[in-house]
This record gives C-alpha cells, structure tokens and sequence, in this order.
C-alpha cells in the first residue's frame, strides 16, 4: 500500500527536461537525516515543502530511496526553506546573496513583503526601481504557474510541466487546456502525445473524441517531418496511430482524415511515381515542395543573358590572377555555374569545391555582377567567407530575419542581387529554401555547392540529393582528388569509406600523420582513450587546445561513449571548477563549450551553433555565451537550449570543422552507424581524425548504405514544372 511522506526539498541532484524525473533531498520529520526522493516529479525547487506519495524502495547502488508517484507543493515555511527557495534562482534577479540580505532584512516575512509589499524591497541596497521591478515580475510569474500547478493536481494530472505550459501559452495556460489540452503535443517540447493524451482524458475528453485523433494524427506528422519526412503513406501512418492508441480503429481515422482535409491542415495525394497509394501532407510541406519546383523553374527560365566570349574570358583571366591552371572537370563546373541561371555543384574532400568556388565568385564580379555569399550557418558562412575573400552571411542574416518568423526580404521585397552562391546545400531544407527563393529576383544566378553524400538536412526535405535526381537542373559532380589534398590521409580516407572500403593508416608519425585508427573492442575503454586523447596526447603531441580545437563526434546521446557520458568525464577534467549555473542535471562554467539545441531566432542562434561561455551572473541566473564572435545573454529559463559541446553527435556537426575530430565506433552504435554517417565526421575534420574503437562495428557501418529513407517528392515535382528540354532552355550564354 503507498505510503506518505512530507519534508522541505534541500536540493535537487538530478532532473531530466525531456520526463521531468528528478532525483532530490528532502528534510522529512518523520525520518532521521536526508532522504533521497526519486519521480517523475517535475518543477521542484530547493526550500518548498512537498507532500508525497509512494514506496520505499532499496537501489542497489544508492541505497534507501522514496520512489514518489504523486507530489504536492507549498510554499517554504522556515527561514532556511525560504532562503533555499530565494537561492535557487527561481525568482529572476535574486542570487545567494541577494536572498541572504532579503532574509535578513525581512526574515519569514519576506515571501509575504514580496506578494504584498513589493516596493518595501527597496530598503535593500542593490534593489533599484529596475531591479525591483524585475523581481515582481517574476514573483508574479511564479503565481501564475502555483495557479497552474493546482489546476492540474485538482484534475489528478501531474504538474510536471507546468513551467513550460505557463512559458507558452502565458495567463491564458488553464483556459488553453480546458479547450483542448492536446495541443501540448507539438506546442510544448518534451510533452508527446500520451502525455498530453492522459492530461485530456483527466480533464473529460473520451477516447473517441474528434480532438483526441486529429491531435494525435498531426502530432505524428510533425514527429515524422523531424526525421525527414515532408509527408507519410497513409497505412503507415494509421499502423502508427493504432500503436498509440490502441482502441483505434482505421473507421475513425478516416473521419478524422477527413475533418483535416475539410479545414486543409492536411493534403491527401496518390504517388503513382514513387508506388504509393494515399500520401499524407501536412497541408504546408505539401505547398512548399510545389512552390519550390515552379521557383526555381521561374528563376532557371528567366533570361538575364552573358555571352559565352565575355564568360570564357572572365574565367581565363580570374585562373590567371589566381595562379590557377584549372582542370577540365573545374573549368566545366565554373563555366555550367556562370552559364546557367541555376546550378549544382557536389563533391566530396579534396575535388577542388574552394577553388571552383572561389574562382565562380571572382568570375561573376568580373562580368559586373552583384554577388552574395551565404551558408545555412554561422561557421560554414565563415569558412566560405574565408575561401573567397568576400563576405559571406548566414541564410537568415542574408534574408533579414525578424522576431515571429519574417524576413526583411521576401515575395515584395526582393534581395538586392545578380547572383547568390549558397554553400552546404546539403544541409538546407525545405522551409529555408522556400523563404530563400521567395526573396530572390527573377535576374539572379544561384549556385547551389554541396557534399551529397553528407547526411541530409537536420528539417526536414532532402533538398539537395532531390534536385540532384530530378535531372532537371544543370549539375557538375567532382570527382577528381587533386595532388595537395592527395597528401591527406582524411581526404584519402573518407573517399575510401564513401566507396565501401576500410580506411589506409598513415605512413607519416606523429604530428605529421593527419589521420588514426586506434581498435580497441572493450567501449569502457573506448571511453578512457576518448578523454585520454582530448586531455592529454592531442595537445601535447599538436599542440591544439583541448576546449576550442578539439572535438568529439558520436553517432548517440545514450551509452558510455554518448554525448552525456562524454560530455560529463571532459567536462569534470577539463573544466571542473568554478561558480556554475544548474539546469536540470546539466552544470554551465565559465569557459566550458556549449551547443545550441533548437533555433532561436530572436538571437539568431540555431540548431547546431556551438559557443563558449564567457561569463556567468549568479544573482541575475544568466549567462553570456560566444557565438562566432558575437554575444548572446541567456537567462536560467532558457538554458534548456543548451547542452554542453565537449562531445556533439555527428547529426549536429554538419556544416562545420573542427582541427581536430574524434570518433568512437562500437557496436552498441549499430543501430545509427552508416556510411554516410561516418563519412560526415570524418570530412569535418581539418587537421586531424582519430577513430576509436571495435574494427566490427567500423566495417558494419562502412558496408552500411542503407540510409534512412526520407519521403520526399520534390525531384518529381521538380520534373513536372521543367519542361522536357531540361537545363538546356536556361543556357543564358
């Protein structure tokens, strides 16, 4: 039978963001000393009494813990409880020593003052009209999620994500649920349908109930499309559904299918090209993949004439200030990319894609034309910027980016150019590249240059490897390794695992080899020579430093060699001390390496961008993190955006290199090792690459071309809107 158990919470030792479980000490007067609580108990904080129910139970290596299935909060009732609570960083603007001077001035009355007495903080020095202004803020706020928690706990739902309900939907949150709770679904992060699915069944809606199976069929459309897939066939999707919810039956999935054609939030079409029968759109993917095809058919299709004399001209005058003597395969490619109002360029390391870039810029400046350069992120910008000499931006910074999700250029708005060369296509997908063709000119030349064999775009589409198989667009593919890059065992090596073959060591010896792989099939010793290496011998035999230059890759979060185990141990001896600010069971210095999770576009920060923090205020909770050079602020409620950056996944380096790169290969990996997996992390690196671990799992991932299959129709759209005559008919020579 469970049991009860009240205390006051005296710290929290762990809380997973993604199912809120939390592991804490609480002071209990029904037991001696600490007691460990564990749960799914969500949004506790230091100093708050709990009420708590559950079993005792005895883990092997932890000992005596109260497992809680059900908790109750109340505000802290003793001097130490409301100190806790103020230290926290819950309360916006009040650190550890603020609080201790709020305690002293005020003592048990302080939380009383500040709901009743605002203003009378200001015989506190350090609280100014600014500062206090803050405070009520955010006190005011926390009200706002107890009114949110009780509603919950009355309806016999969990309060565990009260703080990010109230964080989306605001003072509306309680109406918001009543209304219909399943949006929590895909509005809120970390809540998937079966949560929000038991929180609506408490509050009163049936199993069968329209909102509950359309909620859950758009749900699993936006689950999908963050795998890739811009829709999915109906069967499928239905066998999906029916796993969720059982007690489904394909009779009430058609209604609802219905339902959302008649409100158009989706789009129903039969697939005769790719044999599916009933393929299911979210009704915007579908009208971005068509709106692509007729964009690039109407810039492709428009004349903006240079004659082939002045081309072939500018191109051999460009080789010669460059001191180049191009090969065919790179004249042709600069030639097809000047010639043609749209173009592909695709090649792996080392087949001269900086050159032929550098050398299309220079070309198409010569011939007077308005160049911009851009990538889909901040590094990749950089690095191109740095290949041509001229000034190269991110997609959103080229378009203007503005807070709600517009940009300054667009359909009315047009960017002001002749021609755009977009590096790292593969990495863009297809709600960028709507936006991105929406703001260019009918005149402008666009060059597409990419590694197609990357993995694809993190969004979803698989924008570049489409155009590429439709045929339509004029397209040079690079295959030649030229003698510098032949040099480099990275190079070298990453051609050989993209065609199937395990990876030649080096000849050279340390530090003149670029390029190891060290077997080793034990992974808890994988995990040693990981740190090992990032620790000690990388900086001490290439002098590279372990923080900025050194970067682990892997294929998953999970396991010893994952990036929350990793990022732990490199953290604990890279940089272990210092003040620091908790989030959930992540710990933030000064001077640790971060990532960003999602986009941000209020700070023009996106999914992938890696930081380092400067700084970090403990009595405001916030931090200033580096990003490319540039600053951003965050405050303690949005470090759920963060992670740190020791070790990344592979997924997450796209689009940047690193000097130094390391990857652990082992089979608990199996599931997610490709070629094309491997193949990305090798080629991000600059300088040096070391492959670790069992030579099985690396030979399994190598034969490995299975890629996930990505449901896509925009190379047969794109061959729809071209007409027969192809690339041909936007010759502009």
């Amino acid at each position: 039978m469970p049991e009860n158990l009240d205390g006051e919470v005296v710290s929290v030792l762990f809380h997973n963001p993604e199912n809120n479980y939390v592991v804490a000490r609480i002071d209990s007067p029904a037991e001696p000393g600490q007691v460990t609580i564990v749960g799914n108990l969500g949004w506790i904080v230091p100093g708050e009494r709990v009420s708590l129910t559950g079993d005792w139970t005895d883990h092997p290596k932890f000992g005596r813990q109260f497992k809680a299935s059900d908790c109750s909060q109340t505000m802290p009732a003793t001097v130490n409880g409301i100190r806790r609570y103020l230290a926290s960083g819950m309360i916006k603007g009040v650190g550890p020593e603020l609080a201790k001077r709020m305690l002293d001035r005020f003592g048990k009355e302080v939380l009383d003052i500040l709901e009743e007495e605002p203003q009378r903080l200001q015989e506190i020095e350090g609280i100014g009209p600014k500062k206090l202004e803050k405070i009520e803020q955010s006190w005011h706020e926390q009200r706002q999620v107890r009114s949110l928690i009780l509603f919950l706990q009355s309806h016999e739902v969990p309060p565990t994500y009260a703080g990010r309900i109230f964080q989306r939907y605001g003072t509306e949150a309680i109406e918001k649920l009543r209304e219909n709770p399943y949006d929590l679904a895909y509005d809120i992060r970390g809540i998937g349908f079966k949560t929000a699915d038991r929180m609506a069944l408490k509050l009163g809606f049936t199993p069968d109930s329209p909102q509950r199976i359309e909620a859950l069929l758009i749900y699993l459309l936006f689950q999908l499309s963050e795998q890739g897939h811009l829709f999915y066939p109906k069967s499928e999707l239905f066998a999906k559904a029916i796993k969720q919810a059982e007690e489904l039956s394909e009779d009430l999935l058609e209604q609802s299918i219905s339902r959302l054609l008649e409100r158009k939030q989706i789009q129903v079409q039969d697939l005769p090209e790719q044999a599916i029968e009933q393929a299911v759109f979210l009704r915007h993917f579908y009208r971005f993949e068509g709106e692509i095809a007729q964009r690039l058919n109407g810039l492709a299709s428009h004349p903006h004439g240079v004659s082939g004399q002045r081309l072939t001209k500018a191109i051999a005058e460009q080789e010669r200030v460059f001191g180049l003597a191009l090969s065919e395969e790179q004249r042709s490619a600069v030639y097809d990319a000047c010639r043609f109002k749209v173009s592909i360029i695709t090649g792996g390391p080392g087949t001269g894609k900086t050159t032929i870039t550098r050398l299309i810029v220079a070309a198409l400046r010569k011939l007077g034309l308005s160049v911009k350069l851009a990538a889909p992120t901040g590094r990749a910008a950089k690095r191109l910027s740095e290949a041509t000499g001229h000034t190269a931006s991110t997609i959103h910074r080229l378009l203007g980016f503005q807070p709600g999700g517009s940009f300054a250029c667009n359909e009315e708005k047009k960017l002001k150019a002749d021609a755009l060369v977009l590096d790292e296509a593969s990495m863009l997908d297809c709600q960028l590249l709507v936006h991105l063709l929406r703001a260019l000119p009918l005149t402008c030349r666009l060059v597409f240059i990419g590694d197609v064999n990357q993995l694809p775009s993190v969004g979803p589409g698989n924008v570049l490897e489409d155009m590429l198989q439709s045929g339509v667009l004029p397209s040079t593919r690079l295959t030649r390794i030229y003698r510098q890059a032949r040099e480099s065992m990275v190079v070298m090596n990453a051609h050989r695992i993209n065609r199937g073959e395990f990876p030649a060591a080096s000849e050279k010896k340390p530090p003149q080899a670029d390029f190891f792989w060290v077997e080793q099939s034990d992974v808890q010793r994988v995990q040693e020579l990981v740190v090992q290496m990032v620790c000690e011998r990388i900086p001490e035999i290439y002098g590279l430093d372990p923080i900025r230059d050194v970067q682990v890759l892997t294929p998953m979060h999970k396991g010893a060699v994952g990036t929350l185990e990793l990022n732990g141990l490199l953290q604990a001896r890279l940089n272990p001390s210092g003040p620091a600010v908790q989030s959930g069971n992540r710990c933030f210095r000064a001077g640790d390496r971060v990532l960003q999770l999602r986009n941000n576009y209020e700070k023009e920060v996106f999914n992938g961008d890696l930081g380092l923090i400067r700084r970090l205020d403990l009595e405001e909770g916030e931090l200033l993190i580096d990003f490319d050079g540039e600053s951003k602020r965050y405050e303690q409620n949005e470090l759920d955006e963060l992670s740190l950056a020791y070790c990344i996944s592979v997924h997450k380096s796209q689009g940047s290199e690193y000097p130094a790169v390391l990857l652990p290969v082992v089979t608990q990996h199996y599931l997610l090792l490709k070629r094309n997996l491997i193949y990305t992390a090798l080629t991000r690196a600059r300088q040096l690459a070391v492959l670790i671990g069992d030579k099985k799992a690396l030979g399994m991932g190598i034969k490995n071309r299975q890629h996930e299959r990505r449901y896509t129709h925009l190379q047969y759209r794109l061959k729809d809107a071209f007409p027969e005559s192809g690339p041909e008919r936007q010759d502009t020579a």
